[in-house]
């Protein structure tokens, strides 16, 4: 009898002894399962996380889309369809656009009749390809139009951008022929010769317009015209110009190539007033 109760002492101490290591065993298994599990959530939530801030970047870029970019006003070029908040019978509740009191034509040239009804005053650059546009699908039939008929004056300004190499010592050449009388042939032919602009092809045009080549030698070797040139840009820079080209009708601002009915159209309703 001793050694039976012994030997059930001895299995109810190894029972015990089972059971409380399947016990250990059991709450490790669980622990580690809990790890496991806290760690897939924690790595869950951190992508959900970065997924919820790449989101919120990608909106902020789409509602700015000029975020990052660089304000040098001297470098911007505008799109060949900015155009300005002209109001028409098509949109009757369009925002009026702003309109300057005074815009200053300087000492610049012009094209038409001094008491013109409509003055567009132009900043520009030789080099720019939407003037040359505009010059070509709208400038020349307002002249036909407009200024040849005494409505329209056009005054020209200069604004060469500093990333067109070419268009300050342009504006300076087309200066030394306006002192000789022959600023808008001279204008003309630069835009016709846009992709050859250099010395040579100004001597070549002041040569074709039998200007006093002496005289206008020494013009652009001096320049002369550089500061007057500059005052220009500074003074568009001051009225809000920062591309080209630029217009002013009645005071009122056009950016862009414009086709030649948008000009039309702030023409007409300046002479209706």
């Amino acid at each position: 009898m001793p050694e039976e109760k012994i030997n059930e002492s001895e299995h109810h101490a190894h029972e015990e002894q089972f059971h409380t290591e399947n016990a250990h065993e059991d709450h490790a298994h669980a622990k580690e399962h809990d790890e496991q599990y806290g760690f897939k959530l924690s790595k869950a939530r951190v992508w959900q996380g970065i997924s919820a801030v790449l989101a919120l970047l990608v909106i902020f870029l789409w509602l700015n889309p000029d975020f990052g970019r660089a304000n040098d006003e001297k470098s911007i070029i505008p799109t060949a369809n900015a155009v300005a908040n002209i109001p028409s019978q098509n949109n009757p509740q369009q925002q009026q656009p702003t309109r300057l009191s005074n815009v200053e034509a300087d000492d610049d040239p012009v094209l038409g009749e001094k008491n013109a009804p409509v003055t567009i005053v132009s900043f520009e650059d030789f080099q720019c390809p939407y003037c040359k546009r505009a010059y070509e699908q709208a400038i020349q039939q307002i002249k036909k139009e407009y200024i040849d008929a005494g409505k329209v004056k056009y005054i020209f300004r200069d604004f060469p951008l500093s990333f067109h190499q070419n268009a300050g010592p342009a504006a300076e050449a087309s200066e030394c022929a306006h002192e000789q009388g022959k600023f808008w042939e001279y204008h003309d032919a630069l835009y016709q010769n846009q992709d050859k602009l250099g010395k040579d092809k100004y001597i070549e045009i002041a040569q074709n317009l039998k200007l006093d080549m002496d005289k206008f030698n020494q013009c652009i070797d001096s320049r002369k015209y550089q500061q007057e040139v500059q005052k220009d840009f500074e003074y568009g820079q001051s009225i809000g110009v920062s591309g080209t080209p630029a217009f002013f009708i009645n005071g009122l601002m056009m950016v862009g190539a414009q086709p030649y009915e948008a000009f039309k159209q702030a023409i007409d309703a300046e002479l209706a007033k």
